[in-house]
């Protein structure tokens, strides 16, 4: 015997009423998902960010018995080589690396560099004006921002010096204290020519060719050539609001309108004991 088969499904009638009850939920869901977009991108959220990449430091400081930390660093943009301001900010590990040298840290191995979020920046309040020095420890000049007697409009006011204060490292001892320790960074082959593939830290030219993504110290020449020098390592910085920034930094007035109320009210700082993030 045949049977009939039974047919079912639904009218075009209640598909565009289901299609519209889920664009409508979509509209109301927008800023939620918005917000949460946007809590990703605070200076809350960075702390927590930087916490983390500490605290992995401290241990891999720990597990290496060797001198370890977080390097704060623009990459390179080939969309705008000659200006950091438009440039993505990371964290990357670093390691000391004896073979390379006493100051000389490298990238560590199988760690990827994390990206900051865009809205938000970190910066050094240090310049330091003697790059070609023997002791990075000890270099013969440095200008503190917030001094009130070598700071002001005049400083952050060119690509050289944004470079060098958005970039800076956070050094741990073996032991797990912070510490003001030397830095020359370095590409895994300890190379200053261009013959290193390292893809994190390189020299100008294998940057600029892809090859890496973050310039090297010793090239002492404003951006895009690098402007990046030996220096101490530090253990206080700010967080800061990229569009706030870029908007004092182009009218001249980056200390005055912007920075001045930071170094008073947004110092971040590092417990040296346990590599905690504290406010000053």
């Amino acid at each position: 015997m045949k049977r009939k088969l039974g047919q079912s499904g639904v009218s075009l009638m209640e598909m565009t009423v289901v299609v519209s009850i889920v664009a409508l939920l979509a509209v109301l869901a927008m800023p939620a998902v918005k917000a949460l977009i946007g809590s990703f991108e605070t200076a809350g959220s960075t702390r927590c960010m930087i916490s983390a990449a500490l605290s992995t430091a401290r241990g891999i400081a720990a597990k290496e018995q060797h001198y370890a930390g977080v390097r704060f660093q623009k990459a390179y943009n080939p969309d705008d080589p000659n200006n950091p301001l438009n440039a993505s900010q990371y964290m990357i590990f670093i390691v000391n690396d004896p073979k390379i040298g006493a100051y000389f840290f490298r990238a560590v191995d199988n760690l990827q560099p994390i990206k900051l979020p865009e809205s938000i920046g970190v910066m050094d309040f240090t310049i330091v004006i003697g790059r070609k020095v023997q002791n990075p420890a000890n270099p013969t000049q440095q200008i503190r921002l917030d001094d009130p007697l070598l700071g002001g409009n005049n400083r952050i006011d060119n690509e050289l010096e944004l470079a060098d204060t958005t970039t800076f490292s956070i050094i741990f001892s073996p032991s797990g204290k912070v510490v003001i320790h030397g830095i020359r960074i370095r590409n895994r082959d300890g190379r200053t020519d261009d013959s290193s593939t390292d893809d994190v830290f390189n020299t100008v030219n294998n940057v600029v060719a892809g090859i890496g993504r973050f310039y090297q110290d010793d090239y002492f020449n404003p951006p895009p050539e690098g402007g990046l020098g030996p220096e101490p390592s530090r253990n206080s910085f700010i967080i800061y609001e990229t569009e706030k920034f870029k908007q004092a930094y182009n009218m001249g007035r980056a200390w005055t309108d912007y920075l001045n109320r930071l170094a008073f009210e947004g110092m971040v700082c590092i417990n040296p004991y346990t590599g905690t993030i504290i406010e000053r």
